[in-house]
């Protein structure tokens, strides 16, 4: 009988260092998320005190937030499937302290092309904690779990995304502009012991036809997503002949990286899991989802401040109640997840979106304020419910040695849609608003190029939901084509 209750203590001691075990992987995997969300966030409430620091343009102080995007989207592929080959828990600590360096940089930059590069890393360290993390949530948490954890890490950049203005503002006031890099220094620091004391070490298997790296096709990805974020991002908003090079250029590219993929023998990414209909679909979803939210970061302040004739500290309250509300919805978004699957979920995840959509084309105009709250009020839980969704219908089934990879093409479709975002849809409300300079246009002016942009976001929206549709009828997914050796 003492063998018996000994064993079963024995038992329940190894259950709840198991537990604890979890839950300090998640602490780290989330304050990664945190700290690459906060990163963007933080930086761009400060572009006006940093102009007059250096003595710059708007144009010269946008790099710093632009070098940050830039390095993640073009690298966060070649960084996920690094992290397959040489071990995720060894580059995500690596990430760590590259971000926290390049943050210490970034706080005693003397000059803003010193600043702009320090961002440049601090934007690699990003690209690593972001493709990471979602591919630890399968080493470290059990399978019927997973949709409660990716709704936690979405609800941790979400939480980055609101917090960061504030924050931002506070510290600069408090502290001058190079506070709002430095305060990353000692949540790096605590970010990178509880990832080297929680998550799992991992085994890797030599596997001789996967070993190499494919450093061509990592150059050509990115030198072609630069040139395509380059195009949707110079100019202010006017699309001239030095946009379509560089648009040409990128197109170029990214026939040279299709090419060197098919003849890789080992490939940054195999060509036929794009073909496999089921992760096409979610990683396109996930791109016109992206889309659609930045668009609301980007037209949001101009039709509150110039429409509806909010100051800036009222503009500043209204937009951080989606945040907020992503952030409260993260976590109940991934139980959901849990219990009625990804597929039902993401339908019903995108039904909520076109319909905060279209609220937000029609409610503003009619109930001012209260009805854009309304509309964000609507559109924000259904995007957390279609992250959380469609996070964990990419990763849950997922092969080890694919996890990283897969995770990078996730975050790389996310980050394409918020450049997107931010461009495209930006040129669609100065288009509808039929002014050069947005924010001296007249409110009835800016009150229709809202109304263009979020028809056209409902659009996008009902697109995504044909592609679920199509997905769905596709069944579950196979094992993802390339994944043999």
């Amino acid at each position: 009988m003492k063998s018996i209750a000994a064993g079963r203590d024995e038992a329940e001691a190894r259950g709840k260092d198991r537990t604890a075990s979890v839950r300090g992987a998640l602490a780290s995997l989330s304050l990664s998320v945190l700290l690459a969300s906060l990163g963007t966030s933080i930086a761009n409430v400060g572009l006006p005190t940093l102009a007059r620091a250096f003595t710059a343009s708007f144009q010269d102080v946008q790099w710093v937030v632009l070098a940050y995007l830039l390095a993640i989207t073009t690298l966060i592929v070649g960084v996920g499937r690094l992290g397959d080959i040489v071990g995720r828990r060894r580059l995500l600590l690596a990430g760590i302290v590259l971000f926290t360096a390049a943050s210490v940089l970034c706080g005693i930059a003397p000059a803003l092309w010193l600043l702009i590069a320090a961002r440049t890393g601090q934007g690699l360290g990003a690209a690593v904690m972001m493709a990471l993390a979602m591919a630890f949530v399968g080493e470290t948490v059990p399978k019927a779990r997973t949709g409660s954890a990716m709704g936690l890490l979405g609800t941790m950049s979400a939480i980055g995304t609101a917090l960061g203005p504030s924050l931002g503002g506070i510290l600069i006031a408090g502290l001058g502009w190079r506070a709002i890099f430095l305060v990353n220094i000692p949540l790096g620091i605590l970010t990178f012991f509880l990832a080297r004391r929680c998550l799992p070490v991992g085994c890797r298997t030599p596997n001789t036809d996967r070993a190499g790296f494919d450093a061509l096709g990592t150059l050509l990805l990115a030198l072609a997503l630069a040139a395509y974020a380059l195009a949707m991002t110079v100019g202010r908003g006017r699309f001239g002949p030095f946009n379509l090079s560089l648009l040409l250029a990128a197109g170029f590219g990214t026939g040279l990286f299709l090419l060197a993929e098919a003849r890789a023998a080992s490939p940054l990414i195999r060509l036929g899991m794009l073909r496999d209909p089921a992760l096409g679909g979610n990683l396109a979803m996930n791109a016109l989802v992206a889309t659609v939210m930045m668009a609301t970061l980007v037209v949001g302040p101009f039709y509150l401040s110039r429409a509806l004739g909010l100051d800036t500290a009222l503009v500043g309250i209204v937009m951080s109640i989606g945040p907020i509300i992503s952030a409260l919805s993260g976590i109940p978004a991934g139980r959901i997840v849990d219990r009625f699957g990804s597929p039902f979920t993401i339908v019903v995840g995108l039904i909520e979106m076109a319909a905060g959509s279209l609220a937000l084309s029609v409610l503003p105009a009619m109930f001012g304020v209260a009805g854009y709250i309304a509309a964000i009020i609507v559109l924000t839980p259904g995007y957390q419910l279609f992250q959380a969704a469609n996070n964990t219908a990419v990763m849950v089934d997922v092969r080890p040695d694919q996890r990283g990879v897969v995770s990078g093409m996730l975050n790389l479709s996310r980050n394409l849609g918020l450049i997107t975002g931010a461009s495209v849809m930006g040129a669609v409300f100065a288009f509808g608003s039929a002014a050069v300079d947005i924010a001296a246009a007249h409110p009835e002016a800016v009150a229709a190029g809202m109304r263009l942009t979020f028809t056209l976001a409902a659009m996008l929206i009902v697109i995504a939901l044909v592609i679920a549709a199509v997905v769905r009828a596709a069944g579950p997914r196979r094992s993802l084509p390339g994944d043999a050796s």
